[in-house]
């Protein structure tokens, strides 16, 4: 057991930091958190060996995350959570204070999935890769989500229109 605890442990504060960001909501990020490490020690023994212990950590606090989301979308309750206004920086910076919170309203104005990718690495350094193992999808089409996520994120902060997509068919 204390194997198993020194390959999950290492990871919780990005699951946490993850979680946060994605929540918006320090109380609901931990109980994502407690959801995913929860799941994954009952599920250890199903896990790929040669497989990152890190990938699927965050691939199963995605899952919850994205299962969550589509229950509340069924349910037709919408929150809205105005906690970023709450923020104040620990140095008193009030210039600080009003980029942070624009810089989280943008974020949240994105797609779920460029906000998630954008997250994953930006804030948690996962590689390329590692986050198109995470999506199932080629590398390079991560590297095209996150090049939109990045533009659209850029143009949310500078309160631009949003780049959007047409689907030509």
């Amino acid at each position: 057991m204390s194997d198993l605890a020194a390959q999950i442990e290492p990871h919780i504060p990005s699951l946490r930091r993850y979680a946060r960001a994605l929540l918006r909501n320090q109380e609901a990020a931990d109980d994502l958190v407690q959801d995913c490490l929860e799941r994954a020690l009952g599920r250890w023994h199903l896990r790929r060996h040669d497989a990152s212990s890190r990938a699927w950590l965050f691939a199963i606090l995605r899952n919850l995350h994205l299962n969550n989301v589509r229950q509340l979308a069924r349910r037709g309750v919408h929150v809205e959570f105005q906690e970023a206004d709450g923020y104040a920086s620990p140095d008193g910076d009030g210039e600080r204070t009003l980029i942070v919170r624009d810089a989280l309203h943008a974020l949240a104005t994105l797609p779920e999935e460029q906000r998630s990718l954008l997250l994953l690495v930006a804030i948690d350094d996962f590689s390329y890769q590692e986050a198109a193992d995470l999506f199932k999808v080629p590398a390079g089409t991560i590297m095209s989500r996150l090049s939109r996520a990045r533009a659209n994120f850029r143009s949310a902060i500078e309160g631009g229109a949003r780049v959007t997509l047409r689907r030509v068919k």
